[in-house]
Parts: C-alpha cells; sequence; structure tokens
C-alpha cells in the first residue's frame, strides 16, 4: 500500500467479533495493518473486484451465506489472496475443510490471544510474498530455460525427472508430463546404451562432471544425436540432484559422417588404386612435369631395383635406363614425350632396361600424360612389363613349330619349306635333289609289347644314328610315327643317295641297348630325286614314300628307288585300304572250312578257318591279296577278331543245331598276337558266343612265337588255363610266311 501498511478484508457479521479483530491488529508491531470492514458475502465479493486486498479473514456464518459455499465464493473471487478463515468452536470441521480447499489457516472464535492475530497474518503475508519471489524466479527460470537451444533435464537426488524445458521435450520426443518422475537413460537409443550407462556411472561414482555424445530415440524411432552434460546440484553437504543440458548435435553429426564417408571414401579409392596398382603384373612409374618421379608400385621397385623411397625425386633417367637392343644407344625418354606431345606413346620395339644392379630384361610400355584438374599437362605415367619370358617363348614357339617335340629333329613343316628351297636351288644350278623316305620295321610292335616309353626311347636313338650318318648340311626330319625324312641337297647323281641308303642300312645292323632289352630295328627306304622324280616338294616327297612302301613289300630292310609303276602300285594299294575298311563296315567277309581227314580211319578231326573278302566289284579275294596290305594299314587286328568270333559263333551254332563238331584251328598274325588285351579278347568271344574253349585252335607261326620266347609262353600258359585245347611251344604247327 502507498502507506506501507497491510491491507485486510474483515468479512465478520458479528460486530462484537469485528471490534476484537479490529482491536487485535491495531495494535503496535513491526508490521501495520489497515483493515476495512464487511459484515456480508455480498460486500466482500464487490470490495475485492476493485483495489487489492492483500489478506482475507473471512467468517464462514453471514448475513447473507454460511459454510463453506460462503469460502468457495472468496476464494474464486480473489484465488491469489491468503484467506483466514474465522470458525466457532462448534464449527471447527468445516473450518478445516475450508484450509483443505485453499484456506492458508483457520482459528477459533474465543481460543486464541488478541497478539496471535497479526502474528499469524504477518507470517501468511511474508509466505507469500516468499512463495511470489519463488514463482517470480521460477518463471524467470523458466522463460530463460524455455528460450534456450539447449534441453535441460533436472533430476532429483533418486535420478528422477523434476523438470525439463520446451527445448528437451523437443529434442527426446516426449511431454513434460512423459518425462516427469523418468529417468534421462530411458531415451538413451540401444546401440549406444550400454556404453553411456558405462560413461555415467563411472562420472557417479566419482562425483566428476559427465560429458558424452549418444543417440536419442523419440518414441516415433525418430533419430536425434545429442551432447549431453551434467553436473550435481549440491549445497556443498550433500547432493540432491543433478542437471543436464542436451544439445542437438544432428546436423554436425550428419556433417562428421558426410566428412568421414567423404574421407572413408577417398582412403578406400586410394588404397584400391594402391592395392590395384601393386597387384597387377605391369610396373606402373609416374613423374611431375619436370620428369622427376613420383610413384612406382611394387612392380616397378622390382623391374628397375629402386625402391620407392630412393626413387622419389630422381630424375626417371636415372630410375628408368632404357636402350634400343638392336643399336644399344639410348631409346628415346616416352614420359618426356608424352609431356611434351600430349598424347599416349609406345616404347620402341625391342626396348632393354637396365635395373639398377646392371641386369637387362627386354620390356614393353607405353607412356600417357597426366592432367591436373585444368586440363593441364602435369606428369606422365608409364606402363611396362617384363617381356623376357615372353620373348624367348616366342622363338621357343616358333621352334617347336617345325620341329619335332620328342627327337628335337626338322618336322615336316621345316623339312617342306627346306625342301622347296633346296629345289628352287638345285634348278637355278642345275643341280640335282634326293629325297629318302625311312620307316621302321615293326616298329608298332615295340610299342605294343615293350610299351610307349621304349618307344619314345627308341625313336629318340633313331634320331641320333640318324644324324650322325649324314652330313651337316643335310636335314634329318622325323615326319611323324616311325616315319623319318633325309633331305640330301645338292648331289651330284642317284648313286649319291644310294650310298647314303646303303650307309644307314649298316648303321642299323647292330641293335639298340635300352635298361635290359636288345632290340633290333631294320629300315625300310624309298629314295626319290629332283627332278626325275617330280618338280615340285609335294610330288617329290610322295613319289620318295611310294618307294618305301615298295621296299616295305620287297621284304623290308631294303631301299627301292622310285619308279613310275610303283604309282600303279599305290593306287591298287590305296584302292584294297578302302576296299578292306568298307568290307569290316558292310560284312562281305566271309569264312570257308577246309576239313582235316585222319587218313587211316577217314574221320574228319579238325577245320581250319580260312577268311575270304567278296568285293562286290572284284568278288572273291583270297588273302594273299589283301593281307599284307591290311597288316600296314593297321586293319588286321579288327579283321582278326572278326574271324576269331565268326569261326567260334559258326562252332556254337552246329552244336545247337545237334550237329556233330569239330575244333576249328584259326590263323593268328604277329600284329593280333601282341596286341594289348589279346588274352581278355580272346576270353570275351568265348564267353559271347557260348564255345566251349575245346573247339577252338589258335595257329601261331614259329617266328612268331622265337621273336619273344619269354613273352609268348607266359601267353601260351595263361591260354592253357582257360581250359581249352591250346598248343603248346612244342606242339605248335608251322606256318611259314
Amino acid at each position: 500500500m502507498s502507506d506501507g501498511s497491510t491491507a485486510v478484508l474483515l468479512v465478520e457479521g458479528d460486530p462484537s467479533d469485528a471490534a476484537l479483530i479490529q482491536k487485535s491488529l491495531a495494535g503496535t508491531g513491526e508490521r501495520s495493518f489497515r483493515v476495512e470492514r464487511v459484515s456480508k458475502l455480498s460486500a466482500a465479493l464487490e470490495r475485492l473486484g476493485k483495489t487489492a486486498i492483500e489478506v482475507v479473514v473471512l467468517d464462514l456464518v453471514l448475513p447473507d451465506g454460511r459454510g463453506l459455499g460462503v469460502f468457495d465464493q472468496v476464494f474464486q473471487a480473489a484465488p491469489n489472496v491468503p484467506i483466514v478463515v474465522l470458525s466457532a468452536a462448534s464449527d471447527e470441521q468445516t473450518a478445516r475443510q475450508a484450509v483443505q480447499r485453499g484456506a492458508v489457516d483457520y482459528f477459533v472464535k474465543g481460543q486464541r490471544d488478541g497478539h496471535w492475530l497479526p502474528r499469524v497474518l504477518s507470517y501468511l503475508i511474508e509466505r507469500k510474498a516468499t512463495r511470489d519471489d519463488l514463482r517470480s524466479s521460477e518463471a524467470r527460470f523458466r522463460a530463460i530455460s524455455d528460450s534456450s537451444p539447449l534441453g535441460i533435464f533436472v533430476s532429483d537426488a533418486l535420478g528422477s525427472c523434476v523438470y525439463t524445458n520446451a527445448a528437451y521435450q523437443k529434442i527426446s520426443g516426449l511431454s513434460r508430463e512423459e518425462t516427469l518422475g523418468t529417468r534421462w537413460t530411458r531415451a538413451i537409443h540401444p546401440v549406444d546404451r550400454q556404453r553411456v550407462l558405462a560413461e555415467w556411472g563411472e562420472a557417479v561414482r566419482g562425483l566428476e562432471p559427465f560429458q558424452t555424445e549418444f543417440r536419442f530415440r523419440q518414441p516415433d524411432d525418430n533419430v536425434v544425436w545429442t551432447r549431453v552434460n551434467s553436473a550435481a546440484i549440491s549445497d556443498g553437504l550433500a547432493t540432491h540432484g543433478r542437471v543436464k543440458t542436451v544439445e542437438d548435435i544432428t546436423q554436425r553429426k550428419t556433417a562428421e559422417f558426410v566428412l568421414q564417408a567423404a574421407q572413408d571414401e577417398l582412403f578406400e579409392e586410394r588404397e584400391r588404386a594402391q592395392v590395384t596398382l601393386n597387384s597387377i603384373g605391369d610396373a606402373v612409374l609416374s613423374t611431375d612435369l619436370l620428369g622427376n618421379v613420383t610413384y612406382l608400385n611394387l612392380v616397378a621397385e622390382a623391374l628397375t631395383g629402386w625402391s620407392a623411397r630412393e626413387a622419389l625425386g630422381r630424375p626417371l633417367a636415372e630410375v628408368f635406363r632404357i636402350l634400343d637392343g638392336r643399336t644399344r644407344q639410348a631409346a628415346p625418354n616416352p614420359a618426356q614425350l608424352a609431356i611434351s606431345e600430349n598424347r599416349t606413346v609406345g616404347l620402341a620395339a625391342d626396348c632393354v632396361l637396365i635395373r639398377r644392379d646392371g641386369c637387362e630384361l627386354a620390356i614393353e610400355d607405353s607412356a600417357a600424360p597426366i592432367h591436373n584438374r585444368d586440363g593441364r599437362v602435369a606428369g606422365a605415367v608409364l606402363v611396362f612389363h617384363d617381356v623376357s619370358e615372353s620373348r624367348a617363348m616366342t622363338l621357343k614357339m616358333a621352334h617347336l613349330a617345325q620341329h619335332d617335340f620328342l627327337t628335337g629333329l626338322p618336322n615336316r613343316v621345316l623339312l617342306t619349306e627346306r625342301l622347296s628351297q633346296a629345289i628352287g636351288l638345285g634348278k637355278r644350278r642345275h643341280k640335282q635333289v634326293a629325297l629318302v623316305f625311312l620307316d621302321l620295321d615293326y616298329f608298332k610292335h615295340i610299342n605294343d609289347s615293350l610299351g610307349h616309353a621304349i618307344g619314345d626311347q627308341v625313336l629318340q636313338l633313331v634320331a641320333q644314328r640318324l644324324t650322325a650318318a649324314v652330313r651337316a648340311t643335310d636335314t634329318v626330319c622325323r615326319q611323324g610315327g616311325d616315319e623319318f625324312v633325309i633331305l640330301l641337297a645338292e648331289i651330284e647323281e642317284p648313286l649319291d643317295a644310294a650310298l647314303v641308303a646303303e650307309k644307314l642300312l649298316t648303321a642299323f645292323a647292330a641293335p639298340y641297348l635300352i635298361g635290359t632289352q636288345e632290340l633290333h630295328v631294320t629300315l625300310s627306304i624309298g629314295i626319290s630325286v629332283y627332278p626325275d622324280d617330280g618338280l615340285n616338294a609335294d610330288t617329290v616327297l610322295q613319289n620318295a614314300d611310294t618307294a618305301m612302301y615298295h621296299a616295305k613289300a620287297s621284304g623290308r630292310n631294303n631301299y627301292q628307288f622310285f619308279r613310275p609303276d610303283m604309282n600303279t602300285r599305290a593306287v591298287r594299294r590305296q584302292f584294297v585300304e578302302t576296299g578292306l575298311r568298307r568290307a569290316l563296315k558292310e560284312g562281305e567277309f566271309r569264312l570257308h572250312y577246309q576239313p582235316q581227314i585222319d587218313l587211316a580211319s577217314g574221320v574228319m578231326t579238325g577245320a581250319e578257318a580260312l577268311v575270304r573278302w567278296l568285293d562286290p566289284a572284284l568278288g572273291l579275294v583270297c588273302p594273299g591279296q589283301f593281307v599284307a596290305i591290311a597288316e600296314e594299314c593297321g586293319l588286321i587286328v579288327p579283321i582278326g577278331r572278326w574271324v576269331l568270333r565268326e569261326a567260334c559263333r559258326q562252332v556254337q551254332s552246329w552244336l545247337d543245331a545237334g550237329l556233330r563238331a569239330v575244333p576249328v584251328a584259326v590263323n593268328i598274325s604277329a600284329v593280333e598276337f601282341r596286341q594289348k588285351g589279346f588274352l581278355e579278347g580272346v576270353a570275351l568271344i568265348l564267353e559271347e558266343t557260348r564255345l566251349a574253349p575245346a573247339y577252338l585252335e589258335l595257329e601261331l607261326t614259329e617266328s612268331m612265337l622265337m621273336q619273344d620266347a619269354v613273352c609268348s609262353a607266359s601267353v601260351l600258359e595263361a591260354l592253357k588255363a582257360m581250359g581249352s585245347n591250346w598248343p603248346s611251344t612244342t606242339s605248335v604247327r608251322a606256318i611259314r610266311a
């Protein structure tokens, strides 16, 4: 008030009670009171609507109202004014109910002295002032905290929330009501929870300030990155709680993540580039604009002999020394060319790199300019690789393309080339050229009986013996298989070729000793001479081949010069070979059976199966006209199997028809006898035809058995073990070739 006194509204209907109260409040003391009295409720309500009243002393029994209804109306009219209720002793319960509804206190008339009321009112005034100051302070704090961008979370000593500001509610996604009484840790993202709680526990145990960064997960699962600071609320004696400030750092974190992702991507890109450059097979070297080395990958270090640490900053010519492999002069620097001409350039052919240790490497490379952001040339990069092995391989492949891999002799390709050159030279110089075509006699028997490994050794020894028997200017070639060709360039007369052939036959008279095996190899030799026997390489080679076959037909281990009439025989031989292949396919072979009669009794004791060829054009062809050719072209084995199977089938069919049958003899050639699987083949045919072994006899020549007596004996013993009527080596009926 203006005079410093406290305005009191006394609402009392009893004049005497009102006088006592007014007198009590009029006494001297620390506080003075200015009392206005009204006797009715209506007057009190009207007065409260005017100037400010600081305290209301209210009697609940008035002329125009009584009880709690009176209090409710006054409290509604002045909700912020302290109300002290006056009550009779008989109505103290109503006064207590009024306090429960908002009255600050009550007293019973006649039970207190006159000094009590001023003290109560002074206390109420001071308490209200304190409450108003606190409310004002709280309002200021709330205004400050609500305007702060930092979230504020205040907890009591037990950790329960007692206050949050608007910023915290926005960051957490929780309303004030949802946060009160809860703990701040409820909003921590599950991924961060264990870490944050561990950090929080250490800070609380040590009574230290707490600071960390973690994610808030809002109720809608939205994630907010935050930085939290926490400090204890203490009066110096005890901790009453903690206050936490929460800063939304989502944007900063996003920027950090973007930056980190960019840095990670850059690192990974550089790492990928580094790993790629170090894992490729090519060497990579780069220079700056001045030609100084700026980078080497691992392959470049290995090829140049310089480590990257030692090479960096050095001139390229010092680290990358190259020569022209043909002139041995320094080769142009490809990096400088790429920089000066701003284009990709290749290294000169046959370029040689001089390693740091002086070793030389054949290399191939290219150089390209490096550009900066502005598109200007900033340096060059060289990519090169060691081609020493590939160049050596190229030479080796070229050699292998013209030479036989087993013997190392020139092959058919190189022979044809040299023969054409020799014919061209002979034509210009009017000289003769001879071609000696050789075939090893019965070499297939060696492969079949001793195996291909022994056969390969024989071919290698044959190649050595042939090379030693001719001049260095002559060409010894392996045509293929067991066929060899010798080119005799510039002979004076055909007799020179005959002398070479005789020398070869003499040289091959000596046996070959391979391990414990002593092998005899003879030659069938055919000779053709340019220009008499052909004017080109193909004709000369073909005629020498024809002469060689004529030498085989003449008994082997001899040589024959080509004669024109040999072509006729060669054509017939080819005709017969083609016919035999057709005969096998079309079933043109027939078996005739020659009986064997006991002259004393006249009884047939056996029969011999004789093969015939029923040619559609030639009619019945005897074995003498086709067996030798069948042996040469490898058809004797399938023909022999057909004969054996057909003979067994026929005898079994006679037996099945109830006819008397006798053992049938089948002639076995040397090629069949030495064929791998011969024994198994005989057993299989007997099983397929159901013929008892006693009805089958095999005829073997003495010469065939004696070629390899040990092997022959083991085969005969195996045949006997089958239980058939096989002859022993002492009872073989000789068939002379």
